[in-house]
């Protein structure tokens, strides 16, 4: 299967499991556990929550423990919440700042998630191997966030 079509084919399912439910939790909480078991040679997927202006909170995730809070601006998951952009790591690394949670991960995808237009929060998600994620990907996980926030 392309991963285009892969990714509409998840993006449906996003949709069923996700659109008639408001509570942002219960929709984070099985939206990552979509892409956990849905997506090949990931170790992490999950959301990272706007706590204060400065601030992170975890979320809703599958994978191992984790860091619970990450500054705004740090990290990868910091600098997608202050820049309001995908960050797409190839080797986290190499990533200046980056903050590890778990020593497996190797790269990383952190999408920016808004509400009102602002940020709300950000899904992340983290690989055991290099350069795991690209722009099918980033394209992909981007539309899975945009039917979550319908529902903010």
């Amino acid at each position: 299967m392309q991963k285009t079509d892969f990714y509409q084919s998840l993006a449906k399912q996003a949709e069923g499991l996700i659109s008639d439910e408001k509570n942002a939790i219960a929709n984070m909480a099985n939206l990552s556990a979509l892409l956990f078991t849905s997506l090949d040679d990931v170790n992490w997927s999950g959301f990272y929550l706007i706590d204060t202006p400065d601030e992170l909170v975890l979320g809703p995730f599958q994978g191992n423990p984790a860091c619970i809070r990450i500054p705004v601006g740090k990290g990868v998951c910091g600098t997608a919440a202050h820049s309001k952009s995908t960050q797409l790591v190839e080797d986290v690394h190499a990533f200046a700042g980056h903050i590890a949670c778990d020593a497996a991960s190797n790269s990383e995808i952190v999408v920016p998630v808004f509400k009102n237009g602002e940020v709300f929060g950000v899904l992340d998600i983290d690989s055991p191997l290099h350069a795991r994620f690209d722009l099918d990907d980033q394209a992909g996980l981007e539309q899975i966030v945009k039917i979550f926030e319908a529902t903010l």
